[in-house]
């Protein structure tokens, strides 16, 4: 009697592909279904970015903490990453004030684990989901010293206001000697080299004074009003 011709394993694990890819679909679609669940009330909201790497005796630290408690206590809900460094100080500020600290946490081989200081917190598995669910729930970008995670979270905003894929909002870099550098690489290489238009810069404020990230905020939306309208809400189902 003749053998059965056995399938080559990675000719089985291949095959299978397709099916594993459709159902990390489900899982997606979960993560997006819980955000808009426990998200949904807690406008407004600033997301702040920073460095995980910071300690918590740093002048950094210090600094990221102060925003965050003037913003919570405005009445601005505050969304950090949720992990360690800058992420805590943003949380444990909020923590502390008068409105909710959010953590968006992400699984990562290291450097992230959940800090103590958050009202609601979500776990995400996939970072296009929860770099999402950043954009979808603020009206502000607060951006403290940090490293590539921090710039891919800032060139995402102004990338996504700039083609019109999410309204215009706030996006403010806070302390000038760290950010100097860059804002004028870009006015020298990509305004000059005509990568970017010359208003494209004005989408980016350069503060100093935890006060005037809170007053920055309030000025601006006393322009245009908080709720953003139908077409500006439509535009961010296409993220």
């Amino acid at each position: 009697m003749s053998q059965p011709t056995k399938v080559p394993t990675r000719l089985t694990a291949e095959s299978n592909w397709p099916a594993r890819e459709s159902w990390r679909m489900f899982g997606i679609m979960s993560e997006f279904f819980e955000a808009t669940e426990r998200l949904g009330n807690i406008q407004p909201a600033v997301s702040m970015f920073g460095s995980a790497r910071v300690a918590v005796d740093h002048p950094y630290f210090a600094l990221g903490e102060q925003i965050a408690r003037r913003l919570s206590d405005a009445g601005f809900s505050v969304i950090s990453g949720g992990g360690p460094g800058m992420m805590e100080a943003f949380n444990k500020g909020a923590y502390f004030g008068k409105s909710a600290a959010v953590g968006l946490n992400i699984e990562l081989p290291r450097e992230q684990f959940a800090n103590a200081y958050q009202d609601i917190s979500l776990s995400f598995r996939h970072f296009f989901a929860r770099k999402v669910t950043f954009v979808r729930f603020s009206t502000a970008y607060v951006v403290l010293p940090g490293g590539f995670g921090t710039l891919d979270e800032l060139l995402e905003a102004l990338t996504l206001v700039q083609t019109a894929k999410i309204r215009q909002m706030p996006i403010i870099l806070v302390h000038t000697p760290f950010w100097q550098g860059l804002i004028d690489w870009l006015r020298e290489r990509l305004v000059a080299e005509n990568m970017i238009a010359a208003g494209d810069l004005d989408l980016l404020q350069l503060v100093d004074d935890p006060q005037q990230v809170v007053d920055a905020i309030f000025d601006y939306y006393e322009k245009r009003g908080f709720p953003a309208a139908e077409a500006e809400r439509e535009a961010t189902l296409t993220l």
